[in-house]
């Protein structure tokens, strides 16, 4: 009888142990650091390439031991982060990240890996997003590329347009190649939108390369560059 009441006793003593083993565990993973970001994908909109890029990604560590923020990797030498590395429970932070001007074009996303001591989600990535708009766009490239028979008439049509609030002027133009191609300026739109054309002078098989340098009154694009390349050969040759 003796045995059978502490065997009972045993048995009870090492229940109520092995409930409060259970019931420590969710309390030890409530005491772990909790990294939560509002919005780990920010939108700039529409910007100008010369612009240096700037947002502040909040931080909110809502676990009960503090958060560490060990590193963040960027995807690109433009990008720079200063960032709080230390949030206390229930506490907040913040990461501000930085794109250097020039850095961007057209639709793009820079990224940076935030490495923490949340166990649950060690890596999360925050991305800094928007369009970037040339001060003057060069449609539909600044590459223009004559192949083909010089015999043929060969030209190329490329369109500047112009994002900006003062009239865009066309004061010149400079090339390497007067004596192979020909240019001609004609506005679209005045002050907006400019068709420049280049025409192939060349009628002899010939290879040639240079630049056009278009001169203008944009103090922040005062010279774009067009490059020519030219491969040109008898239709009977073909292609060298």
């Amino acid at each position: 009888m003796l045995r059978v009441v502490w065997l009972a006793l045993f048995l009870m003593w090492g229940g109520w142990i092995g409930l409060g083993s259970l019931l420590v565990i969710p309390t030890a993973a409530a005491a772990a650091p909790r990294l939560e970001i509002d919005q780990p994908v920010y939108n700039l909109g529409e910007v100008f390439e010369d612009q240096p890029l700037e947002h502040t990604f909040m931080l909110k560590n809502t676990g009960e031991e503090w958060l560490q923020i060990r590193k963040i990797e960027l995807d690109c030498a433009c990008s720079l982060v200063n960032y709080d590395r230390q949030i206390p429970p229930h506490g907040v932070g913040r990461i501000v990240f930085k794109i250097k001007p020039y850095s961007v074009i057209h639709q793009f996303c820079k990224k940076g890996e935030v490495f923490s001591n949340d166990p649950e989600k060690p890596v999360v990535v925050i991305q800094l997003c928007g369009r970037a708009k040339p001060f003057i766009e060069i449609q539909p490239s600044h590459i223009i590329r004559f192949v083909g028979n010089p015999q043929e008439s060969m030209n190329a049509i490329v369109r500047l347009i112009s994002h900006q609030q003062a009239p865009l002027k066309i004061n010149g133009i400079e090339t390497d190649l007067d004596d192979k191609v020909t240019v001609t300026v004609k506005p679209e739109k005045p002050g907006k939108i400019f068709n420049v054309e280049v025409a192939n002078k060349i009628k002899n098989p010939a290879h040639y390369k240079g630049k056009i340098e278009i001169l203008t009154s944009s103090d922040k694009r005062p010279r774009l560059i067009l490059r020519v390349f030219a491969d040109l050969y008898p239709s009977s040759a073909g292609a060298p």
